[in-house]
């Protein structure tokens, strides 16, 4: 899913930014993070958009700030929807590009052109910028932190820097979910996500973690080459996975759960999770991002980077 947000003079249109979520389609952007400028997005894709944003704007006269909501899938781009206001995004490509993309929209509402008002083109962007979102689970203890279309989080933070992995470790530590350099990661996926989960699991080994699994997704992850060891579910036997995560010998979860039977059982690892301050991604882009991260981390840690403006 793409998010872009652009400003209409009624006449000509300006895209203020183009921004790539990290979390799949199916979870509410406020809870989704993103990434400005986009880092997987095909260059074609990118043009399409540049190029449908202001036909949009224009045709359904527009004047002042237009959110489009984008969708890829298979090779195709989708709207999913056009607002003609301000988006919960527009405070952070303010942020990103020094640009007051408020003031400027509100300006335009007031009869100046976007010439008058020096705005040309799309703003340019200096380094990576990661919109994490912050949730309130911790005021709910018991909480599932599992995302879905309702939106759930309370407030986002930015996390900025020269590399996309670098910028994602900063906003997950903003927003209190700081990846772990070292340790164990638990993988456990519903059965159309294993063949990608082996991708993941192979990039946490290679930085060097534990990679312990259950059955199903321990049986993909050897299949696929990648060291694993496997434990119990909770409702097999014990010592079993939530005993692990109880004695500390956890430190980061990617679990993508599917169906009532999974959610119910794998509710209990997130909460247990949630409780014990150990990050839980249910996203396997989410994971992806997350290995870039903890990479970046080991390479090097932060840099300090300066707001523009």
């Amino acid at each position: 899913e793409v998010d872009v947000d652009a400003i209409c003079d009624g006449s000509r249109t300006v895209i203020a930014g183009i921004l790539e979520h990290i979390e799949e389609a199916g979870v509410h952007s406020g809870d989704s993070s993103m990434v400005l400028p986009s880092y997987k997005v095909p260059q074609r894709i990118l043009d399409e958009i540049r190029e449908l944003t202001p036909v949009l704007a224009e045709s359904l006269g527009v004047v002042g700030l237009m959110n489009i909501q984008f969708a890829m899938q298979g090779g195709k781009l989708f709207v999913l929807e056009v607002n003609p206001r301000a988006s919960r995004t527009v405070p952070f490509i303010s942020k990103a590009t020094g640009v007051p993309i408020a003031r400027l929209a509100m300006k335009t509402m007031l009869g100046r052109s976007l010439d008058e008002l020096g705005l040309h083109e799309e703003p340019a962007v200096r380094g990576f910028h990661v919109k994490v979102p912050v949730f309130p689970y911790k005021s709910f203890p018991g909480e599932d932190p599992l995302l879905g279309p309702e939106m759930r989080s309370t407030g986002e933070v930015m996390g900025r820097d020269r590399s996309f992995g670098a910028a994602f470790a900063k906003g997950m530590l903003a927003a209190g979910q700081g990846l772990p350099e070292s340790g164990a990661v638990f993988i456990s996926v519903n059965d159309n996500d294993k063949a990608d989960a082996a991708l993941i699991g192979a990039g946490f080994a290679d930085l060097g973690f534990e990679i312990i699994a259950t059955s199903g997704t321990a049986a993909a992850l050897a299949a696929a080459g990648v060291e694993v060891r496997k434990l119990h579910k909770i409702s097999e036997w014990r010592p079993n996975v939530l005993d692990a995560i109880k004695n500390g010998d956890v430190h980061l979860i990617v679990n993508t759960p599917l169906g009532r039977m999974s959610f119910e059982d794998d509710s209990f690892i997130r909460v247990e999770a949630l409780a014990r301050g150990i990050p839980c991604l249910t996203t396997l882009s989410a994971a992806a991002a997350a290995v870039e991260g903890i990479a970046e981390l080991r390479r090097g840690g932060f840099q300090l980077e300066a707001l523009p403006g």
